[in-house]
């Protein structure tokens, strides 16, 4: 079975990348792969791709310093520090494109460090790596996935340490990168929680545990205080993310449409004149036809659509309380209504709220869509002022080499996640079903760990986020090492069980058993 090698009492880590032959030939090799992926690609790409809103968002973030923002604050620190060493967008794409890379390779060695693989799965999973198109679009995004799936790759890879072998240095490095994370997207959130397991499935004693873990949870508790402060001040209301109420209420709406306008009861009257906006726009656009846009279910469509309830009331209210409030102190300052409101919505329709949001969203989990990343620059040939002046541009215009802003190599991505979700999920029912986890303690806890982070990811997309391919790099990756783990280890189990039957029989003829 897939057990831990015996040479790692003698062999640190970094003799077995450097001194054992093998892998020293493959890092020279990926090195050189990376590199020239890299070159080939900013030939046909010379210029970064933006998300038209997402990307302008963090530039403006870091480019007035902000300490809270429309989305989470670190990838905007991030690059307002990048910048003082260099403001070039090649270096970026080059610096994002790298880090990914090197996060992957980190991780993939750090198991193969601890587990004995069949060589062919080693070969599979490092050439899904280091040949990943996946990789370059993303680095070559302004976005926050790069660096979020680089920092979550290092993560896991310390939290494999901190079973298997914890240190004081591991430990100290979970808890830096384990907060980083934590400001760069709304995703780990589930991380703290995966960080206790994992702890409590080491080898540290009970008190070491405790203080193992806490070291991170505390820095992200401080981020979260200091976050809800500064939202306290900007906007009045103690809250984490503006984000996730406008998301709550988008949710509700997706359910709220499908209620027949018969049965759709009374709400409380602090509700009542944003209800009478929704209900008035379903009755108007009942068909469909003026708002195609709709029919991607559980998508973000009403959240950031201006013409839509949510956006209307929002400025129906500011420009009575506030009208010269800015976009963004208007869009903090509706989180917490907007979070109560479709709270409200799904409680009372639970049933339309899975039927129309849950289900359809989980079928965006196990196949998410390629979405900002299926074209170039968002299809266009132009970015803003802001991002000219940011990057050094002698214009607005941006271009690549190829004629198609369509991004066709990213499209199998849906139909290859959809398959590793089954495989994972049928290999995990397999490896109960056998009792896999007496086997081998060591191959159990990592099933354990990732079989987690597959579940906690799965729940917090299908519940409270929306399915997309950049949001879900690092678990659909990550799915994908465990469940090649699990389908190596399903086959050396079958090889062991039938050199075992084969053994039997031998000894049968040959007369040394005998069998009553």
């Amino acid at each position: 079975m897939i057990s831990s090698d015996n040479t790692l009492k003698e062999q640190s880590f970094k003799d077995f990348l450097y001194n054992k032959s093998g892998n020293r030939i493959i890092l020279y090799l990926a090195a050189l792969a990376i590199v020239l992926q890299f070159g080939i690609f900013k030939y046909l790409y010379p210029f970064v791709s933006y998300i038209h809103g997402d990307s302008f968002s963090y530039l403006e973030a870091a480019d007035q310093n902000l300490s809270i923002s429309t989305y989470m604050i670190g990838y905007s620190k991030f690059l307002r520090l990048f910048s003082v060493f260099n403001k070039t967008d090649y270096t970026l794409s080059a610096f994002q494109y790298l880090f990914i890379q090197c996060s992957a390779l980190y991780l993939l060695f750090t198991i193969f460090y601890f587990y004995k693989t069949g060589r062919p799965i080693q070969y599979v999973l490092l050439c899904f790596m280091v040949l990943n198109p996946l990789f370059l679009h993303l680095g070559n995004l302004v976005s926050s996935d790069c660096m979020f799936a680089g920092l979550s790759f290092i993560w896991f890879a310390l939290l494999l340490w901190n079973i298997h072998q914890p240190s004081t240095k591991t430990i100290a490095w979970h808890a830096v990168i384990l907060f980083l994370a934590f400001t760069f997207r709304y995703n780990a959130l589930i991380y703290p929680f995966i960080t206790m397991i994992a702890f409590g499935l080491s080898k540290l004693p009970i008190r070491a545990k405790l203080v193992g873990a806490s070291y991170g949870i505390i820095l992200c508790g401080i981020f979260v205080c200091f976050t809800m402060y500064k939202y306290k001040q900007f906007t009045g209301y103690w809250q984490y993310s503006p984000f996730s109420g406008w998301q709550m209420a988008n949710n509700a709406m997706y359910a709220y449409r499908s209620v027949d306008s018969a049965d759709r009861g009374p709400v409380p009257l602090k509700y009542q004149a944003l209800d009478n906006m929704i209900k008035d726009f379903y009755a108007k656009t009942n068909n469909g036809n003026v708002f195609p846009s709709e029919k991607a279910l559980a998508s973000t469509f009403y959240m950031w659509t201006p013409s839509m309830p949510l956006m209307r009331y929002r400025d129906s209210i500011f420009k009575l309380k506030d009208p010269k409030a800015g976009e963004f102190k208007k869009w903090a300052s509706m989180g917490p209504f907007y979070k109560s409101y479709g709270m409200y919505i799904i409680k009372k329709y639970p049933y339309h709220f899975a039927e129309w949001f849950l289900w359809p969203n989980t079928r965006k989990y196990f196949a998410p869509p390629v979405e900002f990343l299926e074209n170039y620059n968002s299809g266009r040939d132009a970015v803003t002022d802001q991002a000219k002046v940011w990057f050094g541009y002698k214009s607005v215009k941006v271009k690549s080499r190829l004629n198609n802003p369509h991004i066709w190599i990213l499209a199998y991505y849906p139909i290859v996640t959809g398959i590793i979700n089954i495989l994972m999920l049928f290999g995990l029912l397999y490896y109960v079903l056998l009792k896999g986890w007496r086997i081998n303690d060591v191959f159990n806890k990592t099933i354990i760990i990732g079989g987690a982070v597959w579940m906690f990811n799965a729940f917090f997309t299908i519940f409270a986020s929306s399915a997309a391919l950049r949001f879900q790099t690092f678990p659909i990756l990550l799915t994908t090492i465990i469940a090649l783990l699990l389908v190596d280890w399903l086959s050396q189990l079958l090889r062991s069980m039938n050199l075992n039957k084969r053994q039997v029989t031998i000894e049968e003829k040959e007369g040394n058993v005998f069998v009553a």
